[in-house]
């Protein structure tokens, strides 16, 4: 078997498919250099940078399963893939601690000037204690926008440490969760319009692409906080700017961005209300290796075996 990773992966998947056949790293992640490199290949692994595009995948004959080293495939023609024949696969469990405790992380920084009276101390300004205030997640509201395995952790937390109420938004229900702790499905605009923490965990889509923009912004309360780890294209980011800037929403934290990597004079920087984070939520020890083991189910493929994990049909 020959496999070709579009970038470093951690030990524990490189022996799986080193045990399997050779593996090769990709000298670039554009496409023209993965179309030169990728014509002898049996599986690949893509993580964040570059895409396997219908392109690619019509220069690749040998090519049976593509993993991908997390969950989202935006970077996947996961349709060409299925035309072609190509298994997909992802790692849907490896990261939801990850982005759930980066959500927590992310909520506590802002709700507590964490960031900022930091720079201020580091800076010598001890009397920022009498000029800054923050606040409490105690049994605020919580909004979850997608109720996935991530989105349903992050309440669970929250939930269990903070009795916070829990609104969410889906299009599927989970009555399980509404036993569990009390969730409430909410119509998108309720819920916007009642949330005091708002966070978002669906996948990027057509129909997810910009979400939430100025209308969805203008709905929020004014003590609200809003939170995005899933993808930066959910999000209007100039809306965004917008409602920070002129104080209609209380605070915003980000992990993602509409462009990574993202300028150093984007305009959200300038502001001191935002805490942000360069795409690192799934960046842990743990989640490394759960994702890096995506090499299981590439594996499993190329030897008939089903995967664990599959995102499309093929045959």
């Amino acid at each position: 078997m020959q496999f070709l990773l579009f970038e470093p992966i951690h030990e524990a998947g490189l022996k799986v498919l080193a045990a399997a056949g050779e593996v090769r790293l990709a000298s670039g992640t554009d496409e023209d250099t993965i179309i030169a490199e990728i014509g002898d290949i049996d599986g690949v692994i893509v993580r964040a940078k570059g895409a396997l595009t219908r392109r690619i995948m019509e220069h690749a004959p040998r090519l049976k399963v593509a993993g991908r080293h997390g969950v989202g495939v935006d970077n996947i023609d996961v349709d060409a893939a299925t035309e072609l024949g190509i298994q997909v696969v992802n790692t849907p469990l490896a990261v939801v601690e990850g982005v759930a405790e980066q959500t927590l992380g992310l909520m506590l920084a802002l709700s507590k000037r964490i960031v900022y009276t930091d720079a201020r101390l580091r800076a010598g300004d001890f009397n920022v204690r009498y000029r800054t205030q923050g606040r409490e997640l105690f049994g605020r509201t919580l909004g979850v926008i997608g109720f996935g395995r991530i989105g349903r952790r992050v309440a669970q937390v929250c939930h269990a440490a903070f009795e916070m109420p829990i609104l969410y938004h889906d299009v599927v229900a989970a009555p399980e969760m509404e036993r569990e702790i009390g969730a409430r499905l909410a119509p998108l605009d309720d819920l916007l319009r009642t949330a005091e923490y708002i966070t978002v965990h669906v996948p990027l889509l057509p129909e997810t692409r910009r979400l939430i923009g100025e209308r969805e912004f203008a709905l929020m309360r004014p003590d609200a906080m809003f939170f995005n780890t899933s993808r930066g294209a959910v999000v209007d980011e100039a809306a965004l700017y917008r409602a920070l800037k002129e104080r209609r929403i209380a605070g915003a934290g980000l992990d993602v961005f509409e462009q990574e990597p993202t300028a150093p004079d984007n305009p959200l920087f300038a502001l001191d209300n935002i805490v942000v984070t360069p795409h690192i939520s799934t960046t842990t020890e743990e989640g490394l290796v759960k994702m890096a083991l995506v090499a299981e189910d590439v594996v499993a493929v190329l030897e008939g075996r089903p995967p664990k994990h599959p995102v499309n049909r093929v045959g």
